[in-house]
């Protein structure tokens, strides 16, 4: 196995990753709060990021357009919804 495979690999696992954590916060997270916070709905935000997770799970994905319209839709999660929603509940979880 060659350098840029696994340089492709260690980058899969990882955008795989920031997905998956931000499916699952997504899932975790009280539905009545989405619409305090001005960013669609809960059911909208699930799935996005759980097509994001599935467009992630294969390798071959992760540099393709597929692959980086869902790891920018977790990170939009991450970075724009997830503080919100902490902000107004409270919770880290």
């Amino acid at each position: 196995m060659g350098f840029e495979t696994l340089v492709v690999y260690a980058l899969w696992a990882i955008l795989l990753a920031v997905k998956v954590f931000a499916f699952v916060d997504a899932i975790r997270r009280p539905a009545d709060y989405f619409p305090f916070i001005g960013r669609q709905t809960k059911l909208l935000w699930v799935a996005l990021t759980g097509v994001s997770v599935l467009a992630g799970l294969a390798p071959s994905l992760a540099l393709s357009i597929f692959g980086i319209a869902g790891t920018v839709i977790a990170l939009i999660y991450l970075f724009d919804i997830r503080p919100k929603m902490i902000e107004i509940t409270g919770r880290k979880y």
